[in-house]
């Protein structure tokens, strides 16, 4: 299993979720200090790498395929939330968060399926996007980051139908609002606005993977699941 961005987050619960069913789990992550601590504490090897320089992403890919002989579960989830002000927020900075969180989902995916045609490993085969419930709801200044997820969703379903062939199945989880900012306080007001009755956690987002790539749910293909508390289903109006 390899995943990207990790070393924090809901990154780290996927490793941490993983490493306790204990499933062998490669990661990559710019931070290289909490990177190098999540691997000593699990047991996962991790990898330095920024997912945005195709170069250092595919080296990776490719060391954890000679040192296991194969790769059967990709985890998409490295990513950036820079928001702006569309009128302050530059050309390069847009092309930085689609090449940050979009393309490194199609560059790992099409490592993933040269290497089953290569070697002609078709038993199984799982890849699991991070989207977000901004890939149909949007707030002001994110069109970077809408506009990367709107993507993920898109080329979840493009790849679901392309690596059929190859008995890899692939999925999206859309999360909603998820605790990962230990310097965040939240309030009471911000549980009660779920109709769950709480703020999600990175161990959600790591359940729902967990489940997505059991290998009795290849039945489950090209599709998003939104964990988000039930907010996308609740009917807002203004007070």
């Amino acid at each position: 299993m390899f995943v990207t961005g990790g070393a924090h987050g809901i990154g780290r619960s996927i490793v941490e979720t993983f490493r306790k069913v204990g499933d062998e789990v490669a990661f990559c992550d710019i931070d290289s200090l909490r990177g190098k601590d999540v691997a000593e504490e699990t047991g996962a090897v991790f990898h330095h790498a920024d997912v945005a320089d195709r170069e250092q992403l595919e080296h990776c890919l490719q060391t954890v395929v000679e040192q296991w002989g194969d790769l059967d579960i990709l985890v998409n989830n490295a990513g950036t939330s820079a928001f702006s002000p569309i009128a302050e927020t530059s050309v390069e900075e847009f092309d930085w968060i689609i090449r940050t969180n979009l393309r490194p989902a199609f560059i790992t995916s099409r490592f993933l399926a040269r290497h089953r045609l290569q070697n002609g490993n078709t038993a199984y085969g799982r890849i699991v996007n991070l989207c977000s419930t901004r890939y149909l709801m949007s707030e002001a200044g994110t069109e970077g980051y809408s506009a990367s997820k709107g993507g993920i969703f898109s080329l979840t379903h493009a790849l679901a139908i392309s690596l059929a062939p190859l008995r890899i199945t692939v999925n999206a989880v859309a999360p909603g609002w998820i605790h990962v900012n230990e310097e965040e306080t939240l309030r009471p007001i911000d549980h009660k606005f779920h109709p769950s009755g709480r703020v999600g956690t990175p161990e959600d987002i790591a359940r729902a993977i967990l489940f997505l790539c059991d290998e009795k749910n290849d039945f489950i293909n090209g599709q998003t699941l939104t964990v988000d508390g039930g907010v996308t289903r609740k009917m807002i109006y203004p007070e």
